[in-house]
């Protein structure tokens, strides 16, 4: 042990004469605290600081004693959940056709895929408006205005974000696997079932959570859309603050979306821990 601390000391390693080595970390924490933080904490605080003055618990009572609140609670929640299903199938079954499908141009529709991430979502749903709109080709059905418009706009948009692990992962499944499970007479269905969603269980759960905290926190596509008397939590944070001037309202609003979001992404912390993803 005195040999490996004289080395680390002789090629200039820590030593105890050297600064500590969190000191190089307080940087980063202080600006870290400054930009996110604190505009966290100031958002918590003003929620329980009603117009009335003082601090209570009135604003948590007034929001969630609002029918307003619990429908958007449940708008957000469904079409969340709906969106991720939908982009997990979708996805699963592009990322086959593009991994295990030989097509001419397969690799561009891959690298489609990463440019594709950058695009803005109100870009998408811009898009979607002039098919679905009022003056699109089949603006008629007007079906955007309507939570299913709502929910095609979410899923196209946000599908990329599962194919992308999904290409990942199927790039280090052994295709010898496949060779062997298609010798002994396995069809397309059963080595899909039996041999690649397996392995692309991680892929999926990484994407899905993904799709899922990204979806309930979505607020261009909604507002973007038009569609009425569909309001999810993050609407109702811009009509509160912004329609009404309640703030204490929206920040509460603000704080239960948070907290869900943060309580969502923990839980698959766990459950991906205890699957070993």
């Amino acid at each position: 042990m005195d040999e490996v601390v004289r080395r680390l000391r002789a090629g200039g390693g820590w030593s105890r004469s050297s600064p500590r080595p969190w000191v190089g970390a307080v940087p980063p924490v202080v600006l870290l605290a400054l930009f996110f933080v604190y505009p966290l904490a100031l958002v918590v605080q003003q929620s329980f600081q009603p117009d009335s003055g003082g601090t209570s618990l009135q604003p948590y009572a007034d929001v969630f004693a609002s029918t307003a609140f619990r429908e958007a609670l449940w708008t957000t929640v469904w079409i969340a959940v709906a969106s991720t299903v939908g982009c997990l199938v979708l996805g699963f079954v592009l990322a086959l056709v593009i991994a295990f499908v030989p097509f001419p141009g397969a690799r561009a529709v891959a690298r489609f895929v990463d440019v594709f991430l950058t695009f803005p979502s109100f870009l998408i749903t811009l898009a979607l408006l002039f098919i679905y709109g009022t003056t699109g080709i089949v603006g008629s059905f007007q079906f955007l205005t309507t939570p299913w418009g709502v929910l095609l706009a979410e899923v196209t948009y946000f599908t990329p974000f599962v194919v992308r692990p999904l290409l990942a992962a199927f790039s280090q499944l052994d295709t010898a696997q496949l060779e062997a499970a298609g010798s002994l007479g396995a069809r397309p269905l059963r080595i899909v079932r039996r041999v690649i969603l397996p392995e692309a269980l991680p892929a999926l759960a990484a994407g899905g959570s993904l799709v899922l905290v990204l979806c309930l926190n979505e607020f261009g596509i909604v507002l973007f859309t038009g569609a009425k008397g569909v309001t999810t939590l993050p609407m109702l944070v811009y009509s509160k603050a912004i329609l009404e001037s309640d703030y204490p309202g929206a920040c509460v609003v603000a704080v239960v979306n948070v907290l869900i979001s943060v309580g969502l992404y923990g839980l698959y912390r766990v459950v991906s821990r205890r699957a070993g993803a």
